[in-house]
């Protein structure tokens, strides 16, 4: 029981507290002694809750005599949990799942018990009549409870992408992100890191477009793994090592990330660049610049200048002071869902309508800072147009001074070819985070 209670934890803190999922699951697992098999059944129930939400709570609607909108926050994940394993673990005993979730009942929400208890075995004794949304009759409302994304968010992939694609797409936010690492070549050569990750036990595979790129696989003990406190590793996924990697930075230049926290991209940016230059690191918040300075020491680089200073307002000591700039924007993150599956309940229209606002303000001020000849890259971690293809043709129209550079020339016979030249990777697709690159250069 001590796992799905603490499962439960971190969901009340989500659903009650507002916590991001990533940052309550840490705080539990930090706070409380857990056998490393029961950290992973923790996440595991935490992530595989979020990721089919609102296709668990159709299926309690149907055998509950009270709905899911006026159930407590207990009696609710309880139930939530009970009918994940019941339907998703097929490891976990249907009885199990039934009793340990009644004994929770009986600590956190003890006048739920019976009903806890009735609904489940209601549930399993007629499981095989539940109903769900036909897809000839409403095809977004199928594939919202099906995949658990709001019917907002599945009509804006619809609008944007064939119904087949979108389906491919549902069905890669809900599936667990594989597990990269970028080797810190300024510490450690890439051959030598693979011998030492495989004698440690996990299995290692190159990527064909970053060098410095390791997939790893296997039970991975991220606070054991010495490696990455001796900084020969960062934890970083694909996309977003390849926003470095098309920079192209070079030795001495001056760049500014302008939305840098925590520093992956600006610390391998350092890393290309061999140490040598000046990397000026921005963000708004004191705490998450602390994070940048803390992961550029362990990976033993002194190039980059943390600053707090907001992107939304124009240094005019920085104008035209720079080689290169880096606009990481603040997005809907509608990439990453696989990641922090409570995006899809999060975020809204409305955010993305505000967020775009942000984007094109922080895109005009980072564009005055460039030397003539310079050049400017701007990414995201989502896959909404507006946010991506969009922004950048409208940034375009306004300011003819700039030209696109075309991204996909190297990569005319892989999969990141796009027919554009930008570069939009998908889930789905290449099995990373949904990014988006585009870089420009002043005339």
């Amino acid at each position: 029981m001590k796992a799905r209670e603490g499962a439960l934890r971190v969901l009340f803190d989500i659903e009650a507290n507002k916590a991001y999922s990533n940052i309550a699951l840490k705080k539990e697992l930090k706070h409380n002694e857990f056998s490393q098999l029961d950290r992973a059944f923790i996440s595991e129930l935490v992530f595989g809750v979020l990721e089919n939400k609102l296709y668990l709570d159709h299926v309690i609607n149907q055998f509950s005599s009270i709905k899911t909108r006026r159930m407590n926050t207990h009696t609710l994940n309880l139930l939530r949990l009970g009918v994940y394993q019941i339907f998703l673990l097929d490891k976990i005993p249907v009885s199990a799942a039934v009793n340990e979730s009644v004994n929770l009942s009986k600590e956190y929400c003890e006048k739920s018990s019976g009903f806890i208890n009735a609904v489940l075995r209601n549930i399993i004794r007629k499981k095989d009549f539940i109903k769900m949304p036909d897809a000839k009759i409403d095809v977004v409302k199928y594939l919202s409870v099906t995949y658990s994304h709001p019917e907002w968010m599945v009509k804006l992939f619809l609008e944007n992408y064939s119904e087949s694609f979108t389906e491919e797409l549902l069905k890669a936010n809900n599936s667990t992100p594989s597990m990269y690492m970028r080797v810190n070549t300024l510490k450690i050569s890439v051959e030598e890191c693979i011998k030492l990750l495989t004698n440690e036990g996990y299995i290692v595979k190159r990527n064909d477009f970053v060098e410095e790129a390791l997939l790893v696989e296997g039970s991975i003990n991220l606070d054991k793994l010495g490696l990455l406190d001796k900084g020969y590793l960062y934890i970083q996924d694909i996309g977003s090592m390849l926003v470095s990697i098309l920079t192209e930075p070079k030795e001495n230049e001056v760049i500014i990330d302008l939305c840098s926290a925590p520093g992956g991209k600006a610390t391998h940016l350092a890393q290309i660049m061999n140490n040598k230059g000046k990397i000026i690191a921005r963000d708004i918040y004191e705490h998450r610049l602390e994070l940048i300075s803390k992961n550029a020491k362990r990976l033993g680089i002194d190039i980059i200048q943390v600053e707090k200073y907001d992107g939304l307002k124009l240094d005019s000591s920085m104008i035209e002071k720079a080689d290169k700039v880096l606009v990481d924007a603040p997005c809907s993150g509608l990439g990453i869902i696989r990641r922090k599956p409570d995006i899809k309940y999060n975020i809204s229209k409305k955010n993305i309508e505000e967020l775009t606002k942000i984007q094109k303000k922080i895109l005009l001020n980072a564009s005055k800072y460039l030397k003539s000849g310079g050049e400017l890259i701007y990414s995201t971690c989502t896959i909404n147009p507006s946010e991506n293809e969009l922004m950048i043709e409208q940034f375009l129209k306004t300011n003819s001074n700039f030209e696109l550079i075309d991204l996909t020339k190297k990569y005319k016979k892989t999969q990141f070819d796009t027919n554009k030249k930008t570069i939009q990777l998908y889930p789905n697709i290449q099995n990373s985070d949904g990014f988006f690159i585009a870089k420009m250069r002043k005339k």
